[in-house]
């Protein structure tokens, strides 16, 4: 068993992603401790926030309060309801969070059935509770409960000891020859992506890019690809690299033809309507290109902008490491073109004009939330790296799942719960908007 703890500032964003699922049917509630219950044993994100609120009302310095863990079996384990409730209660006091509340989702969106715990690192007096080795912590929790319940042992795949690690190059390393090859070995096995702008968004993260290069030889036009290393600041940092060099699928030919395998399968991709929500989301609830990157970006959504010399913004890209697919903006909605984000992010834009960009979203239409079916998938472990910083897990080839959040709650006709969260968001808004 694999598990995975992230950590945010914000409860009801990772509380609306996992009852999203239940919503639409591809996931449900297990279990509750310390939450009030309601009459008909069903919840809305509101119902749930309120048990959460004392403790993060107390909260004082903590930046980030809130757990959203996830425990994920080898999907070759048949772990019925009650051992699922059984696990996650074991694992919650194994932490040192067996007295917090928390809620206990089981998703079924994916074949591999797994539980999210939500819950808070701060007690009802505010304190922070102690994290200390949490992720040796968490590991001996996981081999524990593994022997416990019967479950399939989760161990390190054993790695070719002559494979590059995969991770972003560094140029000034005698072998970014090698460097290069292995990551782009393994993008089109993982990433789907429908041309080489989107292609060169997903290279970036690596400090990679490529281009293509056009020429005659004997009377006949010939195409291309080369692959150069990036400095710090994006800049090419080292001499070309023919595609031929690293193999046919690095090639311009194998990459048209994956492009064009992507462009059919992102034509259906239930992921992208709750891709654009979010990102929409981020637009409407945060001031300043900094913030709307982190806040993606605690989503497991990575954000390239391109920018011309004059500082303009031409071309802006999205990476879901959840659906694992690349998307310009223009792609998603005319709403999430570079040209919005170019006037909302420009300081020389008024907050009218501002303000009329965030209103054209129509974030908050219940038809529109209504239409998203969300589809996790889980990208690979080789990836880790993107977040290390606030993931918790053994290194395995299991994968792991990203901390999402940054949903609103849907609105429904006048329901005070509801209209609560909505004062929360606009409170929060108007303190980004007097941000200078």
């Amino acid at each position: 068993m694999i598990a995975k703890i992230g950590r945010g500032a914000n409860i009801i964003g990772a509380l609306s992603y996992n009852q999203l699922k239940v919503d639409k049917e591809n996931g449900e509630i297990l279990t509750t401790h310390r939450i009030r219950e309601t009459g008909n044993g069903n919840y809305t994100v509101a119902q749930l926030y309120h048990s959460f609120e004392p403790y993060l009302i107390a909260n004082k310095r903590t930046e980030k309060p809130v757990l959203h863990i996830s425990l994920n079996p080898d999907p070759r384990d048949k772990v019925s309801d009650e051992n699922f409730k059984q696990i996650a209660k074991d694992y919650m006091e194994r932490m040192g969070y067996g007295d917090q509340p928390y809620v206990v989702f089981k998703h079924t969106d994916i074949e591999r059935t797994h539980i999210h715990i939500v819950s808070t690192c701060v007690d009802r007096s505010g304190k922070k509770l102690a994290d200390n080795y949490e992720k040796l912590r968490s590991m001996d929790a996981c081999r524990a409960l593994e022997q416990k319940y019967k479950l399939i042992a989760a161990t390190e795949k054993a790695r070719n000891p002559k494979e590059e690690i995969f991770r972003p190059i560094d140029y000034r390393a005698a072998n970014v020859k090698s460097q290069i090859a292995s990551v782009i070995r393994h993008l089109p096995k993982y990433y789907q992506y429908q041309g080489l702008g989107t292609y060169n968004a997903l290279l970036s993260l690596f400090n990679i890019t490529a281009e293509e290069v056009k020429g005659e030889f004997h009377g006949q036009a010939k195409q291309g690809l080369v692959y150069f290393a990036l400095n710090e600041q994006g800049e090419k940092a080292s001499n070309p690299f023919k595609a031929s060099r690293f193999g046919k699928h690095a090639g311009l030919d194998a990459l048209q033809k994956h492009f064009e395998q992507s462009k059919e399968k992102m034509k259906v991709e239930p992921a992208k309507e709750i891709l654009k929500k979010t990102i929409e989301i981020a637009i409407h609830t945060t001031s300043n290109e900094t913030e709307f990157k982190k806040q993606l970006l605690e989503q497991g959504i990575n954000t390239v902008v391109r920018r011309n010399q004059e500082r303009r913004i031409y071309g802006i890209s999205f990476i879901d490491h959840e659906s694992r697919s690349v998307w310009n903006g223009s792609q998603l909605g005319k709403n999430l073109s570079a040209n919005i984000f170019n006037d909302c992010w420009n300081e020389k834009t008024t907050q009218k004009q501002q303000d009329e960009i965030h209103d054209s979203m129509k974030i908050l239409s219940q038809e529109s939330i209504n239409n998203v079916k969300l589809e996790t998938e889980k990208p690979h472990a080789l990836f880790d790296f993107l977040d290390k910083s606030q993931s918790t897990q053994s290194n395995t080839d299991f994968g792991f799942i990203e901390n999402l959040g940054g949903l609103l709650p849907k609105t429904q006709g006048e329901d005070y719960e509801e209209l609560t969260f909505a004062n929360i968001m606009k409170k929060k808004r108007r303190r980004n908007g007097n941000k200078k």
